[in-house]
């Protein structure tokens, strides 16, 4: 029993298929964990014990007259808190919804319940699936589990933690920049960004309409097929979800990378800015690895990587701002600090900046589908390094650092990350696979090979047992000068937005970074360059 917490969902199913486990011992197991250790990591919101045995139970007493009916059923699995759930809490990690009950369960959710999956309970996100960290909401901010003090990544923090402590098999994230790659990557565990519709995001909380994916997070790359699997496919009520087939994950997770074209793109992390030497050093290795599994390996340039923080950053700016700007104007104490300083200034993104960020989009992605004409898969880091200390970090660093995850999203592609090696402080070093629109399979045969070769997936965390306590860095902005402020009070004004006087400081210290953003977009296009989100209906 002591070790069924550290069982993935490919050994649970194998095991669950031959009665040699029990669902209903296997949920215990897990709830025991979460009992044990979640009061120093806080990756739950909320367990939903109750509900999960009764779900191991009747998963328990099909199998034994049926058989299972997919490689989840009987499998512990648990949702970031922005998946709606039918009676159950759906907050968003935040206080505006801190009492919402959906009356429904999100098209995902539905699908897990489907193939016979166990629900633990609700994870930990950031503000909405904005980033993070923030202190001062409902919950506590997630811990990353490999060392307290450390960010676990966002927005699907709880998700990171959880899987990666052995507190859920697996997990339900989302991406608009990043937000389950970059857990993934903190946390030491795969995580993949599926195409732009190939799974449905009817039923969770939005922050960006052009941006926003669905996606699976769990201790293996195997994990992550068997959970894309079960919710990938055409949802007709989803106007973004695509009626493309879904293919066997498993037929050719083990083919291996012989023959393969592989480009790494280098210079995101070498050129455009400099990663830590660590990075840089796991990400050759790596490259070498694929190389002795007979892949052919080789440097690739693509866009500069400021080019897909600009689009992506004013697209997300301005999508975000739509969707809260009521309550940010009314009711602004309702959210936290970080998602404030972060959404707010997308009340000053000029809507000839959205149009321009979209048609930018359509072109940055035409660019990498081109490079996919001299290689057959991408790889690159996932991180500039090790996870920082979350206490020290601003919100201003949204705005002034891009990630190395976003240009995925801007291009709608699928990209996996997993663990590529530790670095010097212990924490793990992650890289990312990205391949052609619905080609997850490729991504998923690339990771396995590479997991199979190397020693990542033999170390887990080790937990402390009380708690860890930190000082959070302010996030106050030095009071604006003249003319600035004035500039940006009348633009307030214009856009309906009433700051108090710490709001609006710092308001002024990320608006020079739009401004940035915005400055870099192309301010002349062909005509026929078309916004990204240009839709057509069938008979037109």
């Amino acid at each position: 029993m002591s070790d069924l917490h550290l069982l993935t969902i490919a050994e649970s199913a194998r095991r669950i298929a031959t009665r040699d486990l029990s669902p209903v011992e296997l949920a215990r197991a897990f709830l025991d964990r979460i009992a044990a250790v979640d009061g120093v990591l806080h990756s739950y919101v909320a367990v939903t014990a109750d509900l999960a045995m009764a779900q191991a139970k009747q998963a328990e007493a099909e199998i034994l007259r049926d058989g299972a009916r997919s490689p989840l059923h009987g499998v512990p699995y648990a949702l970031k808190d922005i998946y709606d759930t039918a009676g159950l809490a759906t907050t968003g990690h935040s206080a505006r919804c801190k009492d919402r009950l959906p009356t429904e369960d999100a098209h995902t959710v539905a699908k897990l319940r489907e193939a016979g999956g166990v629900l633990l309970g609700k994870l930990a996100t950031h503000e909405f699936a904005t980033g993070g960290p923030s202190w001062d909401l409902p919950f506590p901010p997630a811990r990353n589990p490999w060392d307290l003090s450390r960010f676990p990544g966002g927005s699907s923090s709880g998700s990171g933690a959880a899987v990666a402590a052995g507190l859920a098999p697996g997990a339900m994230g989302s991406d608009t920049g990043g937000s389950i790659r970059l857990p993934a990557a903190f946390c030491g565990i795969a995580g993949i960004k599926p195409t732009y519709g190939r799974v449905s995001k009817r039923g969770v909380l939005p922050l960006s309409f052009t941006l926003d994916n669905a996606g699976p997070m769990a201790w293996t790359v195997e994990d992550c097929s068997l959970l894309l699997q079960a919710i990938a496919g055409h949802d007709p009520l989803d106007p973004a979800s695509a009626d493309v087939p879904v293919p066997d994950y498993g037929a050719t997770l083990r083919a291996g990378v012989n023959g393969l074209r592989i480009g790494l793109v280098r210079h995101w992390y070498t050129t455009d800015r400099a990663a830590a030497p660590e990075v840089v050093a796991a990400m050759d290795a790596a490259a070498e690895v694929l190389r002795g599994l007979g892949a052919e390996v080789r440097e690739i340039t693509l866009r500069p990587l400021s080019d897909y923080q600009s689009c992506m950053r004013i697209t997300a700016l301005a999508e975000s701002f739509a969707i809260h700007g009521d309550w940010l104007r009314t009711r602004p104490q309702d959210y936290g600090e970080v998602f404030r300083y972060r959404i707010l200034p997308g009340a000053f993104v000029p809507a000839s900046d959205y149009v321009q960020a979209q048609r930018l989009q359509r072109i940055l992605a035409q660019g990498m589908l081109d490079a996919f004409g001299e290689v057959d898969a991408l790889i690159t880091a996932s991180t500039w390094g090790e996870a920082p200390v979350m206490a020290e970090m601003r919100a201003e660093a949204n705005f002034a650092a891009p990630p190395l995850t976003n240009p995925w999203n801007v291009a709608q592609l699928p990209s996996l990350s997993l663990c590529n090696g530790f670095g010097p402080g212990g924490l793990p070093l992650s890289m990312q696979v990205a391949t052609k629109p619905f080609d997850e399979a490729l991504a998923f045969r690339i990771g396995h090979a590479y997991e199979a070769a190397t020693p990542w997936r033999g170390k887990r965390p080790v937990l402390p047992a009380t708690p860890f306590r930190d000082t959070p860095v302010s996030q106050a902005a030095p009071p604006p000068a003249d003319p600035a402020r004035a500039t940006y009070a009348m633009l307030a004004g214009l856009a309906s937005v009433a700051p108090n006087e710490e709001q609006f400081a710092q308001l002024c210290e990320a608006l020079p970074h739009v401004e940035a953003l915005g400055a870099r977009l192309p301010r002349t296009l062909p005509f026929w360059a078309e916004p990204a989100n240009s839709i057509s209906f069938e008979g037109e």
